[in-house]
């Protein structure tokens, strides 16, 4: 039973990865980052909707309407929208690296917010994790001796935003997310997100290829990913479907490098190791009875 629950997660964080690769394809068939991100969200959203449908799983109290609104801006339009601007000016290797600050800014927001303590493993996750950014955004600008004018400054923001709006996942699935299943969330949360992004998206004129590669993004990426991440937390515990799950950006930066020849230098790499060390730091720091959300656990991953 164990073994189907890990395949489930791995399966998630593959889907995950491919939100670079995919995401760069739209835009090279001409189609606007943030018109890619509004159809994730509006394609996953339809399938959703029909999933909630035809399980009867549309109800939603009222009292939650307004959290499941703030999650729609946030964990919907800022997360997809940041994340694929990101994705656009720094490529989607080192966009997902930066994606994965986030357990760094939840211990952040837990301290601040949740009054949950703050632990020498999480300063230590914290601080590997600013480390780990300096060296992925500014080693090779260093390292080459181009100086921090080299520096792409607002694609390492764009990052680090998505990074900190990926975090809300955890801070809201703490109280909500357990209540419902998957398809209510989500069949509320996405079209919150649609609005928030569409006076930002230049709609154009796209061919069969665009369409194509759009619908395979928010089937994938958004329902596809998200629906076997909870799958997989039905079966093991928070904690190692975390684990399991950071390997989307090992897995992200292995496409990025088949599909668009990006790959790191020696500073990017040992940036990369140090993120993705204060991830597990993180995780391993949480007691094993505090889980995200019981029975559908708060997202854990991507985008």
């Amino acid at each position: 039973m164990q073994v189907r629950g890990y395949l489930f997660v791995l399966c998630a964080a593959a889907l995950w990865a491919l939100i670079g690769p995919l995401s760069k394809q739209a835009i090279a068939f001409g189609v606007a980052p943030l018109e890619a991100a509004f159809w994730r969200s509006a394609i996953g959203w339809s399938l959703f909707a029909a999933h909630a449908l035809a399980t009867r799983s549309w109800q939603l109290q009222r009292a939650d309407a307004p959290a499941v609104a703030a999650f729609g801006v946030f964990g919907v339009a800022t997360l997809f929208g940041a994340y694929i601007l990101s994705i656009h000016y720094v490529g989607a290797a080192l966009a997902s690296v930066l994606l994965y600050t986030a357990p760094a800014w939840v211990a952040l927001l837990a301290w601040l917010m949740l009054g949950e303590s703050m632990t020498g493993s999480k300063i230590v996750a914290l601080c590997m994790t600013l480390l780990g950014v300096a060296c992925v955004s500014l080693g090779p600008s260093l390292l080459s001796g181009q100086g921090l004018g080299a520096v792409n400054l607002p694609g390492i923001l764009l990052g680090l935003l998505s990074g900190l709006s990926y975090a809300t996942y955890y801070i809201f699935g703490k109280r909500y997310l357990g209540r419902y299943a998957t398809p209510t969330l989500f069949l509320y949360a996405l079209p919150v997100g649609c609005l928030c992004l569409l006076p930002f998206v230049p709609f154009g004129h796209k061919s069969w290829q665009a369409w194509l590669t759009l619908a395979v993004l928010g089937l994938t990426t958004t329902y596809g990913a998200y629906s076997v991440y909870y799958a997989g937390l039905r079966i093991l515990s928070a904690t190692r479907t975390a684990i399991v799950a950071s390997v989307e950006p090992v897995l992200a930066a292995a496409l990025a490098f088949v599909w668009w020849g990006e790959r790191f230098d020696i500073a990017g790499y040992v940036g990369s190791a140090l993120i993705l060390g204060a991830v597990v730091c993180t995780i391993l720091a949480r007691p094993a009875s505090r889980k995200v959300a019981e029975p559908e656990p708060a997202v854990e991953a991507s985008a």
